[in-house]
């Protein structure tokens, strides 16, 4: 059965199927499809941009309970959702291609990034987290209800450490080890940009200092408002802990907007005190290579 998309109006199956309009799809019908985590480890270590990097995410069906769930709750929905197309497939990041700061979450929700195919989009977590950046000055908007609703993001982009909605918000070890590979080659890919991440929680967290590398023993521990000074390939780079903005932190005060306001405020913060640092140096570089050259 088909559907209007709840903006544009074109008609969608659910799940949707790559290639066919849906706002932002970055895949083709042809696009390679992982089917297991050798595939996955394959083909994110081949990748060599941002946008081939999502139109790979987008398609994968690497982990079956995942693909099995995305699906379900394509196809079931949610009752106030079911004159609605749902996207159905993994949620790639989205943003900035070239970011300062990095903000890495969970994983989708079910009626939230699986409906609407973009992350953090289309439920109450997302309305939390959108306006803060509004408010920071790290979005044109604070509404985000679809992914054709006009939103963008400065110098700033978005991933989950796993990219398919999970049952119970908990997808298993071997899931999040199999996703992995796709948030690593994110970083490789964007790496050589970004100054500052933050972490959604206290899995991302774990999963952004794999990512970054080179990670300090002890491991720096998660909190609200954490930081850790890291050193990855490219650099020095400032990780930043947050509650995730889940209804259950929201809802009972234990995240509210003023403290989420003052995480990507310190973001900013560190994000210009090394780009200041880092820009300094590379300009300097640049200096003594043209000497160089003039010579």
């Amino acid at each position: 059965m088909t559907h209007p998309h709840p903006r544009t109006g074109a008609v969608f199956e659910s799940p949707v199927p790559p290639g066919s309009g849906w706002p932002g799809d970055p895949a083709t019908p042809h696009t390679a499809v992982a089917a297991n985590a050798a595939q996955v480890q394959a083909l994110a270590g081949a990748v060599e941009t941002i946008e081939e990097l999502d139109a790979l995410v987008s398609v994968c069906r690497a982990c079956p309970r995942l693909v099995q769930w995305r699906e379900e709750a394509a196809t079931v929905k949610r009752r106030s959702y079911a004159d609605e197309p749902y996207w159905g497939r993994p949620i790639p990041g989205w943003g900035a291609v070239r970011p300062r700061i990095l903000v890495v979450g969970l994983a989708p929700a079910a009626h939230g990034g699986n409906r609407t195919g973009r992350v953090f989009t289309g439920d109450r977590s997302g309305d939390f987290l959108f306006a803060s950046l509004h408010r920071v000055g790290l979005a044109n908007q604070a509404e985000c209800v679809d992914a054709a609703d006009g939103l963008e993001l400065y110098d700033t982009r978005l991933a989950a450490a796993v990219r398919c909605a999970p049952p119970g918000n908990a997808p298993s070890p071997a899931e999040r080890a199999t996703c992995a590979p796709w948030l690593h080659a994110e970083w490789r890919l964007t790496g050589p940009y970004v100054r500052v991440v933050v972490a959604l929680g206290g899995f991302a967290w774990r999963a952004a200092l794999q990512m970054i590398g080179d990670v300090p023993r002890p491991a720096p521990k998660f909190g609200h408002g954490a930081t850790a000074e890291l050193t990855g390939p490219h650099g020095p780079v400032t990780l930043i802990g947050c509650y995730h903005p889940s209804q259950q932190n929201t809802f009972t005060g234990k995240l509210t907007p003023a403290m989420l306001d003052d995480v990507f405020t310190l973001a900013i913060s560190a994000c210009q005190r090394s780009l200041s640092d880092r820009d300094h140096a590379e300009i300097a570089g640049r200096r003594e290579g043209d000497g160089d050259a003039r010579r």
